[in-house]
This record gives C-alpha cells, structure tokens and sequence, in this order.
C-alpha cells in the first residue's frame, strides 16, 4: 500500500483522492465543591465549627477525536498553473491579498481556509467541492437522454 492510499478513509470512492483534518477531542471538566465536613452549632444556633469543603474535579470526553475526510482535487486534475489560479479566484472575491505566486503557501491556505469555513470545511486544503464552486474543477454532469419520437 502506498503513502497516498494511506490517506484515505475507510470507505475511499476508487479513484477519487482525499483530504483530511482531525476534530480535536471534546473535553469538559467540571468542578465541584463537597462536603467533607458539616458546620456545628451550639443550642442558640451558634456556629462552634465551620463546614469544611474539598474541590473535587473531573474531567470527561464529550466528543472523541474525530477523522474529517473531503473529496479533493486529484493531482493529475490540475493544471500547472493550478495553485496561481485558485490564488485569483480568492483574489477576486476578497479572500486573498498576496502576489500571485502559484504557489500553495501559508497565504494562500489562509484564504482557502477563509473561504471554505463559512461552507462547513475548516480547512486550508481546498475541498473538491470549493475547487467546483470556484470554477477550478470540472462538474460531472449526468449524460444527456436520447429523445424519443
């Protein structure tokens, strides 16, 4: 098995590539005081010796880590100019202020981030879906039906 067919989950479509960001675990932790010791009191209701607590905390998971995998541009999908055209695709819609490099760099991950997180994708790997929406990436379409006379 390959390094790229590492990166694939499960129930990998033949053919298509993958990206993947791991959701960091969910954890709460709750604090609570007990009592260890409860207050005293005399016959008129006088404290002779104050409630004693302990802070007790626990920590629990919510949410265990979880693998977040999107379908992603194959790599002999793309152009050469590919990463300069996602570059002014951003660019145009306000997301990217760098020179066109064509090259994936922190900035440009930043904008691809920018752009797929209100979309659902926290990512600064551009989605196969992002690459379609920006107009990078061909669309399958359904195959015409034959009319019939």
């Amino acid at each position: 098995m390959s390094a790229l067919e590492d990166l694939r989950p499960p129930d990998a479509e033949p053919g298509a590539c993958y990206g993947r960001e791991i959701a960091p675990a969910v954890i709460e932790t709750i604090t609570e005081q007990v009592v260890v010791k409860p207050a005293t009191y005399d016959d008129s209701g006088a404290v002779l010796t104050p409630t004693s607590y302990r802070t007790d905390t626990v920590q629990r998971i919510v949410s265990d880590r979880e693998n977040i995998w999107f379908k992603t541009p194959c790599a002999d999908q793309k152009v050469d100019d590919f990463a300069a055209s996602v570059q002014r695709a951003l660019r145009v819609r306000g997301l990217y202020t760098g020179r066109i490099t064509g090259q994936f760099d922190w900035a440009t991950h930043r904008a691809v981030r920018k752009y797929q997180a209100p979309r659902g994708l926290d990512s600064g790997q551009l989605s196969l879906a992002s690459a379609r929406a920006l107009g990078l990436s061909k669309i399958d379409r359904p195959e015409p039906k034959e009319k019939k006379n």
